[in-house]
């Protein structure tokens, strides 16, 4: 009998996951008993065709779905059936790797050996970790301060590391990076006595120590359990950060208990039992081999009253005080770089007074004007400061970018569990992470990456087999990158999936009433359809996707941004979607253009073109409203004027100029009376009383000092 690997994967990491809750199964209670079923049901559907290796998994699934159908626990022939198949299993696991036949003795019901039956029962493992945290706020307000700031990066770069173990699981620097970024953890929360955050890296640690000297081989379920106490260590600084900011102190438990025991029986070579939802739960029941691996470890016993909490040493937290400066001197010596730490509203406010300074600047040069002619030491003059103002501006936007790297970080955690869940072998690879944005645009971003990875896996990469069938490698790509194109910055998310059917797509679309019968629509408007709210192509709905919400999202949190995504497929071959985003959202180059007496700006990212169009190529069509022949290709046409109710001077379209616009694939023209110029200029809000007005993005004060309206051409012609 054979299997092709990465099936084999699949069988493996489901028997584990079984073994590990017939580890917490106890008599009388139900804990693990959906869990098992459900699993025993994944394994059945990959064992489908594997009829000797299927049967084992099959009758044990029988039997646990009798006690869920009456709605009983688990009872002492079930759960004896249930740790037999997690002891015995992994032969047939064995056999099925090296093609063996199958030989798997099944256990009699009511007929349970001593070796499988239920573990004697056991106190609860009270470990001092599930507790909250004392923090000792007044005193240790300045250490807990750098504490946190060196906790955020060592978190980001383990998770960074364990990523990269899963790729290459022998790599000697990540693993001693990941050693060392929990040792530090450890070592500070051990002075200042963060017990949960201490007792849990210290036992991670451990682990780890086994896997750098070449005692236990790493592998996924050591990487995810790793990964979980990442997690909770995340959440305990998150509880530091709280702290800080607005002086609470932590009023829920993060609990750790089960990680230890995890990290514990992982070290001795046991298997990770699932994640405990709360602290509360009840005790696990335990093999022999991982209570012994526990009671290497002595448990403080519980006393009667708590002691009075212990200060730090000030001596010990003095000396690392003195050596994190001494650290920071010789960086400083050694020519390394130099970084402090600033209050984002203070680089908000710094923004501000340097828009103002853009403002004042084109102010004078247009009062200037006229006197520039005769005045050579004026143009001197106004030109150094145009100079010093565009290098100040540049310089503070640098400010407020960051590197995409964490947003991507989080990307490839994301795909990572995806993958698993999903149960599909996938390569996940990032390009261009070091790629900076602004900030707002970073923290905002992260959403509609997270929605179009998770339908990248769900809907985009085939199972396994089917990519076999198709003649591709079981491994599916999928491929993150960053880069600069002119003034903007492309997020790039491709695969090598089914790809997106248009007819498919058009098909639903009509069901859904989306689209019309006799809508006659290019290939590119009908891959954007899959942006309209409600639409989805999903057969059924996941716990992943399905629901016709994901980009909807994708695509009103990109226009907010002033953005824009395009879309690529090629049946069989895969998708590309690219969102194009501007570098800042404080500062924009526009175009002024003029209508009557008023001005208005359009986003340049927007404008494909600008001419004066000759008058037979613009017709009107009936109900329709007006239509412009662009290069044989038909385009709506708007007049601004129409839009805000103003005179033009240009009633005829062949005396204005058509400025054509673009947004999520779709092309119109808008009718203007002429274009004034092109420049920078600063986004003003226009005040909560014309908040949400459609067209309109905000407003910029130019150097005449008169105000123009920012337009937004995706909201604007929507509207229309």
């Amino acid at each position: 009998m054979s299997i092709a690997p990465v099936l084999l994967q699949q069988v493996e990491d489901i028997s584990n996951r079984i073994a590990a809750e017939a580890i917490l199964a106890q008599v009388g209670r139900d804990d693990g008993l959906i869990p098992a079923y459900s699993l025993l049901g994944q394994l059945c559907d990959v064992l489908a065709d594997l009829p000797d290796a299927l049967l084992p998994a099959h009758n044990l699934r029988e039997i646990l779905e009798k006690r869920l159908d009456l709605a009983q626990p688990f009872d002492t022939d079930s759960l004896a059936h249930l740790q037999y198949f997690a002891e015995h299993f992994p032969h047939v696991v064995d056999a099925m790797r090296v093609g063996r036949p199958v030989h798997y003795k099944e256990l009699k019901t009511g007929a349970a050996p001593e070796a499988v039956a239920p573990a004697p029962a056991r106190p609860a493992f009270s470990a001092p970790a599930d507790a909250l945290m004392d923090m000792r706020l007044e005193e240790n307000r300045e250490l807990l301060g750098e504490f946190h700031s060196e906790a955020v990066d060592h978190l980001s770069q383990i998770e960074a590391a364990l990523l990269q173990l899963e790729q290459n699981p022998n790599d000697p620097e990540a693993i001693s990076s990941i050693f060392r970024s929990f040792h530090t953890i450890k070592g500070v929360s051990g002075f200042l006595q963060l017990t949960p955050m201490h007792t849990l890296t210290h036992e991670v640690e451990s682990l780890l120590d086994l896997v750098r000297n070449n005692k236990l081989a790493l592998n996924s379920t050591i990487i995810t359990e790793m990964l979980r106490a990442r997690d909770a260590l995340q959440a305990l600084v998150g509880q530091i950060t709280v702290a800080l900011e607005k002086g609470l102190l932590p009023k829920e438990v993060v609990p750790v208990g089960h990680l230890i025991v995890a990290v514990k029986m992982l070290a001795a070579g046991a298997n990770a039992p699932a994640p405990v939802a709360a602290a509360s739960a009840p005790a696990p029941s335990l093999s022999p081999s991982a209570l012994a691996a526990l009671n290497e470890v002595p448990v403080p016993e519980a006393t009667a009253a708590p002691s009075a909490p212990s200060v730090p040493d000030q001596t010990a937290l003095q000396q690392a005080a003195a050596a994190n400066a001494a650290a920071a001197a010789g960086a400083k010596k050694s020519g390394g770089a130099s970084t402090i730490r600033v209050n984002t509203e203070k680089l908000d406010s710094l923004m501000d007074v340097v828009g103002e300074l853009v403002i004042v600047q084109s102010q004078l040069q247009e009062s200037a004007r006229h006197l520039l002619d005769n005045n050579t030491s004026l143009q001197r003059n106004l030109a150094q400061v145009s100079r010093i103002t565009k290098e100040l501006q540049h310089t503070s936007m640098a400010l407020r970018m960051i590197p995409v790297k964490s947003t991507f970080q989080k990307m490839e955690r994301l795909a990572r569990d995806l993958a698993r869940d999903c149960s599909k072998k996938v390569s996940f690879t990032v390009e261009g992470e070091d790629t900076e944005l602004d900030r707002t645009v970073v923290e905002e971003i992260n959403d509609p990456l997270v929605h179009m990875v998770r339908n990248s896996l769900d809907h985009g990469l085939e199972p396994a087999a089917d990519r076999v069938k198709a003649g591709k490698p079981e491994l599916g790509k999928v491929q993150l990158k960053a880069y600069h194109q002119g003034s903007n910055i492309v997020l790039e998310l491709s695969d090598d999936g089914r790809g997106i059917d248009p007819a498919k797509v058009f098909a639903k679309a009509l069901k859904q009433g989306l689209v019309s019968e006799g809508q006659n629509l290019s290939k590119e408007e009908i891959l954007n359809l899959i942006f309209l709210p409600g639409f989805s192509t999903a057969e059924k709905v996941t716990a992943i996707s399905g629901r016709g919400v994901g980009m909807d999202v994708v695509r009103r949190n990109i226009e907010k941004l002033r953005g824009k995504i395009e879309i690529e497929s090629e049946i069989g071959k895969g998708s590309r979607f690219r969102i194009i985003l501007p570098l800042t959202l404080a500062i924009i180059d526009g175009l002024i253009v003029k209508v009557g007496e008023d001005r208005f700006i359009l986003p340049t990212t927007s404008v494909k073109m600008a001419y004066r169009p000759a008058a037979n190529t613009i017709s009107t069509v009936q109900g329709r409203g007006e239509v412009l022949d662009l290069r044989g290709k038909i385009i709506p046409l708007h007049r601004l004027h129409q839009k805000f109710s103003i005179e033009p001077k240009a009633h005829n379209p062949a005396d204005g100029i058509v400025v054509v616009v673009e947004f999520t694939g779709r092309t119109s023209g808008l009718l203007v009376d002429e274009m004034v110029s092109k420049q920078e200029v600063v986004i003003k809000s226009l005040g909560a009383l014309m908040q949400g007005l459609p067209g309109v993005a905000g407003g910029a004060i130019l150097g005449d000092g008169n105000i123009a309206l920012i337009l937004d051409p995706a909201s604007l012609l929507s509207a229309a």
